[in-house]
């Protein structure tokens, strides 16, 4: 029988996480491999959204977005970054950030052109390049600070590359880039003119006095930078899957032009919603860094117990340890026994790089659950060190 799935989706493999959500499903297990906050919305949001199903306002909206949300969208940029942004020409709202991505990647990127990645990565940016015809280029964030060589980065431009993504705050890391190496990768941008396609969907969830900074901010950057951010770290709403794409207006024709024809649009009334929370106080931002931070350091003194040596990430809401400290040689056997054994499930980060000889023994936990449920898995984990044979 003729083989009906498209070559290109051929070498894809499965997701990590469908596989490590089943294993907490099948054990019971604590999962805390999954970026999904569990706390509630707030109730600005919860408002709103029922004001706007209540008005009617459940139908299409333009392919670019609500004008509410963009305006929300510009105002929060303004006000966070100083940056100023045309909501009626430089704003689109998109179904998440990963659609987002996955929209400009096509947008922009022709078959043979080089995109490059800092790697441990968040797993949809390589899958996404490949489709579009692309080729990832890797340069390693090296453990344990999570840094990387400014000569492997300028060794990684060419005259093939055509773009670079940037995720800071950082997953799965925690790295939070400097304005330093923010400049030196603005200068490369300008130098090899390429476009910047930066990913900040945790830019509000930063510790220890750390600064997220824009890289659109930056001199040089503002014409060549597509910034995406969403609503579902901050507001902990990840299932409403909405997202956008801030940067310039012939950038934006372009992902309208791809948009038009796939997505659409995204949910109206959840638009609504989100540009009532963006416009919270500033106590709700600090409140949340603030909370995440007590989980941060709470998390980390769990797995310090148990003998494992994890990161102290300066943002978003993850945290890597080595898990061959406890004799494991391979992160997702790890993973799965730990599921079966103590019913915790972190994520290996093997699928986070291309250079395979990474990343085999490097797992990622969240803290981004309610305090209770770190509590159960800090019960559970503190089986680990005893019974650390268990575990391959």
């Amino acid at each position: 029988m003729r083989h009906w799935t498209a070559e290109r989706l051929r070498s894809q493999r499965d997701s990590i996480w469908e596989e490590m959500n089943a294993l907490s499903k099948t054990y019971n297990a604590v999962n805390l491999g999954s970026g999904t906050p569990d706390m509630p919305v707030p109730d600005v949001m919860q408002t709103a959204l029922e004001a706007a199903v209540a008005t009617g306002r459940n139908q299409y909206s333009p392919v670019i977005g609500e004008l509410l949300l963009r305006k929300a969208v510009a105002e929060h940029a303004a006000r966070f970054y100083g940056q100023e942004v045309d909501p009626s020409r430089e704003i689109s709202i998109t179904t998440g950030v990963t659609e987002a991505l996955n929209a400009v990647v096509l947008s922009v990127i022709n078959p043979g052109d080089e995109v490059i990645v800092f790697e441990p990565f968040y797993d949809c940016y390589v899958p996404s390049i490949r489709l579009a015809g692309g080729i990832p280029r890797a340069v390693t964030l090296h453990a344990p600070t999570f840094r990387f060589d400014p000569d492997e980065l300028r060794a990684a431009f060419s005259t093939r590359t055509k773009a670079i993504i940037v995720n800071s705050p950082h997953n799965p890391t925690g790295t939070v880039f400097s304005r330093s190496e923010l400049t030196f990768i603005a200068n490369l941008c300008q130098e090899f003119d390429i476009l910047a396609i930066t990913d900040e969907v945790y830019e509000h969830i930063v510790f220890d006095g750390s600064t997220h900074i824009r890289l659109a901010t930056l001199p040089g950057m503002r014409e060549r930078t597509l910034t995406l951010s969403g609503a579902g770290k901050t507001f902990s709403c990840t299932g409403w899957r909405i997202g956008w794409a801030i940067g310039p207006a012939l950038l934006q024709e372009a992902l309208c032009l791809l948009r038009q024809f796939t997505v659409f649009a995204a949910a109206t009334p959840l638009q609504l919603a989100v540009a009532g929370a963006l416009s919270a106080p500033d106590s709700y931002y600090r409140e949340l860094a603030s909370n995440y931070e007590f989980k941060r350091n709470f998390m980390i003194e769990t797995l310090a117990s148990c003998g494992l040596k994890p990161n102290t990430p300066a943002g978003s809401f993850f945290i890597l340890t080595d898990v061959s400290t406890l004799g494991a040689t391979n992160g997702r056997d790890f993973c799965h026994d730990l599921a079966k054994n103590f019913g915790v499930v972190p994520v290996p980060t093997d699928t986070f790089y291309l250079n395979e000889n990474l990343g085999e023994t490097l797992v990622r936990f969240t803290f981004c659950l309610r305090r209770e449920r770190l509590e159960t898995a800090a019960s559970r984990l503190a089986k680990l060190m005893p019974m650390c044979g268990v575990v391959r």
